[in-house]
């Protein structure tokens, strides 16, 4: 177990970089600036807390099946909040979720790529569930936002005999791609720009960088079709628009 004092470095680096994040919002007025320091430190008491459990749940099949559904299900809100609060949209964004991170650890499993062990199903796992969230989150915005923006152009459409599907079509396309960007730029600059998370860990773990940087790309797959699937799959459930929607918050 760490000893308190060794956390005191940690805690200063920490302490400091939220002074300088949100002593820079504040003096720039930027909306919510105080948002990011929330944020640190709810991450920081999650972290503390699923450590000390997952310690005692690790080598568990059950236990690690009941962490991810935690984990989906917290994805799943929030993602949702983003988009517009509502029990229906809870079900959009998790059906979509779970259409792409089912599909992709079937793949990732069934292939023999990462072995079907607890340790290994709740690492893949948590990683394709966050990242499923986040560009769930994208791929709603980005649509909602374009939509509301080009109103006029969807009324125009409607009005020249499209459905409402088609009078969307092109955001549609242009909030999936807009919502993989950010994966997408990861994935290609990996190695060069950024070393993943998942990568040094495996290396820290004990892993020979082969090994690791095997482990990492099929990481990196797992995210862009999860990712894939979970914007295409929750785009065209939204893309048929009745009414303007509101500009996401």
């Amino acid at each position: 177990m760490t000893e308190p004092a060794a956390l005191l470095p940690t805690l200063l680096c920490v302490g400091l970089l939220m002074v300088v994040t949100v002593g820079l919002l504040v003096a720039s007025r930027i909306p919510h600036s105080a948002a990011p320091a929330v944020a640190i430190l709810r991450g920081a008491a999650q972290l503390a807390v699923i450590s000390l459990i997952l310690g005692g749940i690790i080598t568990s099949p059950v236990w690690v099946g009941a962490a991810l559904l935690v984990m989906f299900t917290v994805a799943a809100v929030t993602a949702a909040r983003r988009l517009g609060w509502s029990w229906s949209r809870v079900g959009v964004v998790g059906g979509a979720m779970a259409a792409g991170i089912l599909v992709t650890l079937a793949i990732d499993f069934g292939t023999g790529a990462i072995a079907f062990t607890p340790r290994y199903a709740l690492a893949i796992g948590g990683i394709v569930i966050g990242n499923a969230m986040t560009i769930a989150t994208l791929a709603g915005r980005h649509f909602a936002e374009a939509v509301n923006e080009r109103w006029d152009e969807v009324e125009a459409w409607l009005a020249l005999g499209a459905t409402r599907r088609q009078s969307t079509l092109e955001l549609a396309r242009r909030a999936v791609y807009s919502a993989l960007i950010p994966s997408t730029d990861q994935t290609k600059t990996t190695g060069l720009v950024t070393l993943p998370g998942a990568f040094v860990g495996a290396i820290f773990g004990g892993l020979s960088p082969l090994e690791a940087g095997r482990f990492q790309i099929v990481v990196l797959a797992s995210i862009m079709a999860a990712g894939s699937i979970t914007a295409v799959v929750l785009i065209r459930v939204l893309a048929p628009v009745r009414v303007r929607p509101a500009r996401p918050r």
